[in-house]
C-alpha cells in the first residue's frame, strides 16, 4: 500500500513540474513583473473556491443524501488545486502572472467549473450562476481582448450546458426542471455574461485612463520641481562663481596684454579671455527675467535663421556642423519668438554633439503639414545602449568618467517639452542621433507668446 502511494506521490509531483514548465515557458522577467494578476492573490481566491467546490460536493453527497458522481467530480477538483499548487510553487518566475498565463487559468476554471455544473444537473443546477465569476474577474484584470475572449468561452459552455438532457440530482432520483425554464436560464446568464464583461471591461478601462493621467501629472510634477531645485542650485552656483571668474577674467586679460601676438600660446590665451567673458555674460542673465522677455520680443525670425545663428555661436573647429533646411510646398516655415530657456535647450543639445563628433555635425529642419522636426547627427561613438531607455533622466550619463550627471539633457528636454516637442534619442550609421518633434501649431504658439 505504501508503495502505491509513493508511486501516486512521484507521478502528481511529475504532472505539477510538467504544467509548471508548460505554464511557465519563455516567462521573461518583465512580463512577471508589469503583469496585471498576483500570483498570491489569485491562489488565495482559488484555494477559496476549491475549499467550497469541494465543502458542497461532501456536504450535498454524503450529509444531504443527493447522490452525485463524485468519482468525477473530485478528481476535477483535485486537477484545480494541483494547478494552484503550481502557480504557488512557481511564484519565484515572478510575483505576477502575464496576460497570456492568467488567460490561460482562467480558461481552465471556466472549463472546470462547467464541467462540475455539467455533472451535477447542468443549468438546472442553482450554481450555475458561479460561472460568472471567472469571466468577470478577469474581466476587471486583464485587456479586452482577452476579456471578451473569456466571454466567449463561457458562452459556449453554458450553450452546452444547455444543450445536454441532464436532469438535477435529488433525493427521490433525477428532477427534471421544464424545458422553457432551461431554455430561459441559458439566455438569462448568457446575458449576463455579456453584460458584466462589457461593464467591467469599460470600468476599468476608465480607471486605467485615469491611473494613466496622475501618474503623467506626478511625472510632469516630479520634472517641475527638479527644474525649480535646479534653478535655485544654479543661482547659488551663479553666486559662487562670480569672484573665481573675476580673477579668470583679469588673469587672462594680462595674459592677452603681455604674449606677442607669434607667441604660440597668444591663441590660447585669447579664446580663455573670450570664453571667460562669455561665461560672466551667461551668468549675468540669471535671476534678470525682464531683459529675458525683451530679448524674446526682438529675436523672432524664421526658424532656420535661427538655427543658424545657434550653430555660429557653438561652432567648435576642426568640427564642422551644417544647417539643412527642408521645406513642403505650400508650407510656411514659421518665425517663432522662441524664449532664451528654448534656445539654451537646443544650444545645449547642439553642443553636446559637437563635443562628441569626430569631423561633423548636421541638423536637418523638416518642416510640414503634420509640424516640424529637427534632426541632429554626429560622427561620434554615438549613445551607449544601456543609457539609451533612460537618457535624459537627471544623474544618467555617457559621460560619467569626465564627471557629467546628464543635467543639460535632462533640462533641455523638460524645456522643450513646454514647447509640445517630444525628443527621442537613438543612434545612426555614424554616431548619435537626437530627433525633436513639435506638432503642428506648437511653433505658432511660441510666436503669438512672444508678440
Amino acid at each position: 500500500m505504501a508503495g502505491r502511494f509513493d508511486m501516486l506521490a512521484e507521478s502528481l509531483a511529475r504532472i505539477g513540474r510538467d504544467l509548471g514548465d508548460t505554464l511557465f515557458a519563455g516567462e521573461t522577467v518583465d512580463e512577471t513583473i508589469r503583469g496585471n494578476i498576483s500570483i498570491v492573490t489569485l491562489t488565495v481566491v482559488r484555494w477559496v473556491a476549491i475549499v467550497g467546490q469541494l465543502f458542497t460536493i461532501l456536504f450535498v453527497h454524503f450529509s444531504l443524501g443527493i447522490p452525485l458522481e463524485i468519482e468525477w467530480m473530485l478528481p476535477i477538483v483535485g486537477a484545480s488545486a494541483i494547478v494552484n499548487i503550481v502557480l504557488w510553487r512557481n511564484r519565484q518566475h515572478g510575483p505576477r502572472l502575464s496576460q497570456r498565463r492568467a488567460l490561460l487559468v482562467f480558461a481552465f476554471d471556466i472549463v472546470l467549473l462547467a464541467t462540475l455544473v455539467g455533472l451535477s444537473g447542468g443549468l438546472s443546477n442553482p450554481f450555475a450562476l458561479l460561472l460568472l465569476l471567472p469571466v468577470t474577474q478577469a474581466s476587471a484584470t486583464l485587456n479586452k481582448a482577452s476579456a471578451y475572449a473569456l466571454a466567449f468561452l463561457t458562452a459556449l459552455c453554458i450553450a452546452a450546458l444547455a444543450s445536454l438532457p441532464s436532469g438535477l440530482p435529488w433525493i427521490d432520483g433525477p428532477l427534471d426542471l421544464p424545458r422553457l425554464y432551461l431554455l430561459a436560464s441559458w439566455l438569462a446568464l448568457s446575458l449576463a455574461v455579456a453584460l458584466f464583461v462589457w461593464h467591467m471591461t469599460e470600468i476599468t478601462d476608465d480607471a486605467r485612463r485615469q491611473e494613466s493621467a496622475f501618474s503623467a501629472v506626478q511625472a510632469a510634477l516630479a520634472r517641475e520641481q527638479q527644474l525649480s531645485a535646479l534653478g535655485g542650485q544654479a543661482a547659488a552656483v551663479a553666486h559662487a562663481l562670480g569672484t573665481p571668474l573675476a580673477t579668470i577674467n583679469v588673469i587672462a586679460k594680462e595674459l592677452v596684454r603681455e604674449l606677442p601676438e607669434d607667441d604660440p600660446l597668444a591663441p590660447d590665451a585669447s579664446e580663455l579671455l573670450a570664453q571667460a567673458r562669455r561665461c560672466r555674460e551667461v551668468l549675468s542673465t540669471l535671476g534678470r527675467p525682464d531683459a529675458d522677455h525683451g530679448y524674446r520680443k526682438i529675436t523672432a525670425s524664421p526658424l532656420g535663421e535661427q538655427l543658424r545663428s545657434l550653430v555660429d555661436e557653438c561652432d567648435r573647429p576642426p568640427v564642422t556642423t551644417n544647417v539643412v533646411v527642408e521645406v513642403e510646398n505650400g508650407v510656411d516655415e514659421p518665425v517663432p519668438s522662441l524664449a532664451p530657456e528654448i534656445r539654451h535647450a537646443l544650444t545645449n543639445l547642439i553642443e553636446n554633439a559637437i563635443s562628441f563628433a569626430e569631423n561633423s555635425v548636421v541638423l536637418t529642419l523638416r518642416m510640414g503639414n503634420t509640424g516640424s522636426s529637427l534632426t541632429i547627427d554626429d560622427d561620434g561613438p554615438g549613445f551607449a545602449p544601456e543609457i539609451l531607455d533612460w537618457l535624459g533622466e537627471p544623474y544618467n550619463s555617457s559621460r560619467r568618467r569626465s564627471g557629467g550627471l546628464g543635467l543639460g539633457v535632462f533640462i533641455a528636454k523638460s524645456l522643450l517639452a513646454r514647447t509640445g516637442a517630444r525628443l527621442h534619442f537613438t543612434n545612426n550609421d555614424k554616431g548619435a542621433r537626437v530627433m525633436i518633434h513639435w506638432p503642428a501649431g506648437a511653433l505658432a504658439r511660441e510666436t503669438e507668446v512672444g508678440e
